[in-house]
């Protein structure tokens, strides 16, 4: 009868048959006093809930209260679904509410974005204010962004700018100002989505004064004049300074969307250390959180940062979580971010066909309006035709980038180098002298932004479209540039083509100089395409290196890895599928795979064979195509 190891009964079957007698309505009073008792007593507000829910009517006007901390409870641990039925229990007994509408979006938007909309439009319906409307109008543009309606979104948030600035006037309170600047936080970052929006976005924050930070939705409004900033190309050394302050401002860590902004805004400045210890803390609150959406935002982005940086494995780990994580997701069939940057990940891997199939299988219409997933796809596309050998469709995605990106006023010369990498194509194609335009534009480009990265693409795309002694003198600007950089595989690719130039000069000793780094940072980066070539290239030039290691760990995909190492720390299975947001049994699968893979019985086993030594951290290379670093 009674459960072993808590004081209560041992199964609700048993608590049913012995309450069965009392009668519904004594059952409801009696329960009505207990969740008093335990509220007067200072028990948490969940424990009350918990009383609250088993009645069949909210009927005292304390309860409800009780219901949205409960909520508030639930979020903070991490269980919004908790904090969804406490919510909807709420509104049954206030169904004209906006604020609870408003904190049910919120729990809503993580992990069923669609539902959260409905919700918000119904706020927006109801709020008779214009304070309130833009509270919901706030909550209704973020949520946009998750199910592909940015537009929407910014009509309703200038709509409501309009009114709020009627309404306050020229000299509003502080908090008045405060809810002003997170409206127009807002606008920016919705309106920046897409590229219907984009061009009027840009044109508002160029009218902007940058707030101080000292006020979360400041924080936000100086995140996104950043990100804006970085695209328009104009000076690196502004975006990193406004970025640290938006990431160090007083007032506690910022605000989900003020950190990715400023973490993607950095990293695009060559401040990979500062982007990358940005992510990993909105990580792990969006873990603690059980924020979905935003830990798969993050995570695709800490994933295109540590691909800029040359970090193949540890992206591609990130990538892969990603694109499993949304392929388990109601909502994750109208995402495109994390299969786009997990096929970037296979092309470097030399997976060209297989990136190519995770491109077929997004299925978001209408790519061709996003700001930022059309060009990484674009790219990413590029470089995997590249590499199965179609040169003329390669070509052709580089220039439609190149000119989307012009539509859209983004013209950093580093978050997208179409021009860098068409012009090394063309080079291959024997067609250089058909690239002397979009060298010098991304020449000036990169003069502007000024970062060690961005002169080294400008110099490596000059450098191989010019023949002899000149294009060296040009190629080996570029490496000593990108050498200087955390571009670790552009510093690599730069190495090769120098290599491949002095070989066809005839300078064989200083091809194999050169090739031979190439090829050490391209196995240390985990780039196999341009490490297999590169080593082929050395033994044409004479040369001799070992062929890069094949050990068990290459094998084990990006999420195996990750799921191993969660394992050999001591993570239980439940643990791990908590953590990554996937099914415990997804979790099972991986670990079967690691166990072959490695050739260990069990987790016991899994420290020792994580830690063997002298093992390369790129993953085992795959079939490999040799085209797109063919001389």
């Amino acid at each position: 009868m009674l459960a072993a190891d808590r004081a209560d009964l041992a199964h609700d079957v048993i608590r049913a048959s012995a309450l069965e007698p009392v009668g519904a309505e004594a059952l409801a009073e009696l329960r009505t006093r207990a969740a008093l008792l335990l509220s007067d007593a200072g028990r948490p507000a969940e424990e009350v809930a918990g009383r609250l829910m088993l009645l069949p009517a909210l009927t005292q006007p304390w309860m409800p209260a009780v219901l949205r901390e409960a909520a508030a409870q639930a979020e903070g641990r991490g269980a919004p679904e908790a904090a969804v039925r406490y919510l909807h229990r709420v509104l049954e007994a206030e169904p004209d509410s906006v604020p609870v509408r408003i904190q049910l979006a919120a729990s809503l938007a993580e992990t069923n974005p669609p539902d959260a909309i409905r919700v918000l439009e119904e706020a927006l319906g109801l709020a008779d204010d214009v304070r309130t409307r833009a509270m919901a109008a706030v909550r209704y543009g973020m949520v946009c962004l998750a199910v592909q309606r940015s537009p929407e979104g910014v009509r309703v948030l200038e709509a409501v700018l309009a009114e709020l600035e009627a309404e306050l006037g020229p000299c509003p309170d502080p908090s008045d100002r405060e809810l002003h600047t997170l409206v127009e936080s807002t606008l920016l970052i919705v309106g920046s989505d897409e590229k219907s929006t984009v061009a009027a976005t840009l044109d508002r924050a160029a009218l902007l004064t940058a707030p101080p930070g000292d006020t979360p939705a400041q924080r936000q409004m100086l995140a996104m004049m950043t990100v804006l900033s970085a695209m328009d190309g104009r000076s690196a050394e502004q975006t990193v300074e406004q970025a640290r302050r938006a990431l160090t401002s007083p007032g506690g860590e910022p605000e989900a969307w003020s950190s990715l902004a400023s973490s993607f805004a950095l990293s695009l400045a060559d401040e990979v250390e500062g982007s990358l210890g940005a992510l990993d803390r909105t990580l792990e609150r969006s873990q603690e959180n059980a924020a979905v959406w935003t830990f798969v935002l993050a995570l695709s982005t800490r994933a295109l940062v540590l691909h800029g940086a040359g970090a193949f494995p540890d992206a591609l780990a990130d990538a892969q979580t990603a694109f499993e994580i949304v392929g388990a997701e109601k909502w994750g069939s109208g995402s495109a971010l994390p299969q786009i940057t997990f096929a970037t990940l296979l092309v470097e891997r030399g997976e060209a066909e297989q990136a190519e199939t995770v491109f077929r299988a997004i299925r978001r219409s209408g790519l061709e309006r996003y700001v930022l997933q059309y060009h990484l796809s674009l790219m990413a596309r590029a470089r995997a035709r590249w590499a199965v050998g179609d040169w003329d469709a390669a070509l052709a995605l580089y220039l439609e980038c190149g000119r989307s990106l012009d539509e859209s006023r983004f013209s950093n010369p580093v978050f997208a180098p179409w021009w860098s990498e068409a012009a090394c194509l063309l080079a291959v194609m024997n067609r250089g002298g058909e690239a002397g335009e979009m060298t010098e534009y991304g020449t000036e480009l990169a003069q502007r932004w000024g970062t060690p990265r961005a002169l080294g693409l400008a110099a490596l795309a000059r450098g191989a479209i010019t023949p002899g002694a000149a294009g060296i003198e040009t190629l080996t600007e570029a490496v000593a540039a990108l050498a200087d950089s955390p571009a670790r595989a552009d510093h690599a690719k730069a190495e090769f083509i120098l290599g491949r130039a002095l070989l066809k000069t005839g300078d064989h000793r200083g091809a194999r100089e050169h090739l031979r780094t190439a090829t050490d940072l391209a196995q240390r980066c985990g780039a196999l395409a341009l490490g297999g070539a590169a080593r082929r290239l050395l033994v044409t030039a004479g040369g001799r290196m070992r062929k890069m290691s094949a050990s068990p760990l290459d094998m084990l995909t990006g999420m195996e890895r990750r799921v191993a190492g969660l394992a050999a720390a001591g993570a239980s299975n439940r643990a791990i599928a908590e953590a990554l947001f996937v099914t415990v049994r997804t979790i099972e699968t991986h670990l079967t795979g690691v166990y072959r893979k490695l050739g260990v019985s069990g987790r016991t086993e899994l420290g020792a064979a994580l830690c063997t030594p002298d093992i390369p951290e790129g993953p085992r290379p795959g079939r490999e195509s040799e085209s797109r670093w063919r001389r």
